[in-house]
């Protein structure tokens, strides 16, 4: 089957989600309908020019490895992370803590951090 492109000549599923999830290549392609549906509720959420920048739009939904790549793409630091976990342990309690922490420190491993 093909894939489905958007009007901007990405795939439906990239216009949908930026982080590249493979399960979202699979939704577009069993149903194209509901994958653009979801394609403003992604630009709301994590599109660019909002009043929050995205670095800490991404922090807010911390713990999940793509989203943290992404906020250090936007210039969040390590530190910055490692708070944003912190603060999300606060409602999230230990298993957001502990998956928040996992994730940075596989990012630290792998040197995502250039500058800190």
């Amino acid at each position: 089957m093909s894939e489905a492109r958007s009007d901007t000549g990405k795939s439906l599923a990239q216009e949908t989600s930026p982080y590249g999830y493979p399960y979202w290549e699979w939704v577009a392609r069993e149903d194209p309908e509901y994958a653009k549906a979801r394609i403003p509720l992604s630009e709301l959420s994590v599109g660019e020019g909002k009043a929050l920048s995205i670095k800490y739009r991404e922090m807010v939904i911390i713990g999940i490895l793509a989203h943290m790549r992404r906020a250090i793409q936007y210039g969040a630091t390590k530190r910055e992370l490692l708070e944003a976990i912190q603060s999300a342990a606060v409602p999230g309690g230990g298993p957001t803590f502990a998956a928040g922490c996992r994730a940075l420190m596989q990012l630290d491993t792998e040197g995502a951090f250039k500058n800190g």
